[in-house]
């Protein structure tokens, strides 16, 4: 993981997530090693050209995960449809023989799995908010709903 924030023109932050999709029907395609390495150097290339930035990378026979800096307005949904229109698309480009097992070009499974990667626990949020001496902190109690 990375311990860093990022800084951005008007923010500062941490935005990890592991992201997680696999081949349609889980056909085992990354088996062989040079569909995998070429999916590896495409979805570097997705992730640089997307502003993604990979951390950890685990190509398995049947699906991929991959830990990853997302900017701040980018949704988990939008990098996974990015990467994985991106590798689909040139893998078919570069691979011809990958219609032979997909002829009607869905590489991918609609489904997928995505999760944020804390730098803390909620607790640890908490008691940071709560001890924070700012001149202008206010607890809950503070306002009066009317």
């Amino acid at each position: 993981m990375t311990d860093e924030f990022i800084h951005y023109s008007h923010s500062i932050g941490n935005n990890l997530h592991h992201l997680e999709w696999c081949t349609k029907y889980r056909y085992k395609i990354f088996a062989k090693s040079h569909i995998r390495e070429a999916l590896r150097e495409l979805i570097y290339i997705a992730c640089n050209q997307y502003h993604i930035k990979p951390i950890e990378l685990s190509i398995l026979p049947d699906h991929v995960h991959l830990i990853a800096q997302l900017h701040p307005t980018m949704s988990q949904s939008k990098a996974i449809q990015l990467l994985k229109g991106f590798t689909s698309y040139m893998l078919f480009k570069t691979i011809p023989n990958l219609r032979l097992r997909y002829p009607k070009g869905n590489l991918w499974s609609r489904g997928n799995f995505k999760d944020s990667i804390g730098r803390i626990t909620s607790e640890a949020a908490k008691r940071y908010v709560r001890e924070q001496n700012h001149v202008y902190q206010m607890s809950l109690e503070d306002f009066s709903f009317i």
